[in-house]
């Protein structure tokens, strides 16, 4: 089956104001930000008889603002735009990072933050970065305003914790308020370009000037229906020095904190083998 264009009806709001009416009016309908996804949706023929919310008219939501602690940005804000965005290199380069890896240059000029965000894929570049910097996901409705942690925004694997009326309007990402000891951003596919993630990682490292972990903040994505972080090992590492012994230790933890998902892109396995060896390559560089 194929889209059918003429089984749609299509939706236009020019406000963010018209939008959540529209959506609390059709709670049903399918929102269309860049449309990356959305395509392969509606060539399957997924989409036909649908009500479609077309976002795209909503320039507010397509701004980003530096706040005086965090970067705002908007739920229609490009992987592009944000990637170029100088508070978002200056201050979140892992983010940056992942936005230069979203397959290639027409999905990154294409597709958007909140649309990724929707589209809950378990495989999203941008996921883990945004659980170590502790994002905050900004929604809206009918009903008002709410927050949710990027870490409590996913419910499954394309699943979301929205209501049925409610939209992504924006994600407000906080500055880190020291300099970390060090960072990673790595994503492992089957090519080097446009490719979805077998695993992609995200760590931030602070240490003391006694060589301790003062703190570790370590993610995921890719290994689980949502992205995952490391819970047990932050915990694990905080007061203790670099030792082979911990790092070790700190490795084995990593299966209390994912569930390694087999599918057509990798085996458990070896998700939780390549982790490891990410995780593993992260602190023993900090020795």
């Amino acid at each position: 089956m194929r889209g059918d264009p003429r089984s749609m009806e299509l939706l236009r709001p020019q406000s963010a104001a018209a939008a959540v009416r529209m959506k609390a009016d059709h709670p049903r309908a399918v929102p269309l930000a860049g449309g990356t996804d959305f395509m392969v949706a509606w060539n399957a023929g997924h989409l036909n008889h649908r009500t479609v919310l077309d976002l795209s008219g909503l320039d507010d939501w397509k701004r980003i603002r530096e706040l005086s602690g965090s970067l705002w940005i908007g739920a229609l804000a490009t992987h592009a735009t944000i990637g170029e965005h100088p508070a978002a290199k200056r201050r979140l380069p892992l983010l940056v990072q992942a936005c230069a890896v979203i397959g290639g240059v027409a999905i990154q000029n294409r597709g958007t933050l909140g649309g990724n965000l929707a589209n809950a894929s378990p495989a999203g570049d941008t996921f883990p970065p945004l659980a170590v910097y502790d994002a905050i996901v900004h929604v809206v409705s009918r009903d008002g305003r709410r927050t949710l942690p990027v870490r409590e925004f996913f419910a499954g694997v394309k699943k979301t914790r929205l209501g049925s009326g409610e939209l992504v309007e924006a994600v407000e990402v906080p500055f880190l308020e020291r300099r970390p000891t060090r960072r990673l951003f790595r994503k492992v596919g089957t090519r080097a370009a446009q490719a979805l993630s077998k695993t992609v990682a995200a760590g931030l490292l602070w240490r003391g000037r006694d060589r301790r972990v003062r703190e570790l903040r370590f993610a995921l994505g890719s290994m689980a229906p949502t992205v995952r972080r490391l819970a047990q090992v932050e915990a694990f590492v905080i007061g203790k020095r670099m030792t082979p012994e911990m790092v070790e230790e700190a490795c084995a933890l990593l299966d209390r904190d994912v569930a390694p998902i087999d599918d057509f892109r990798s085996t458990a396995e070896y998700r939780l083998h390549v982790s490891r060896n990410l995780l593993r390559s992260f602190l023993e560089e900090g020795q």
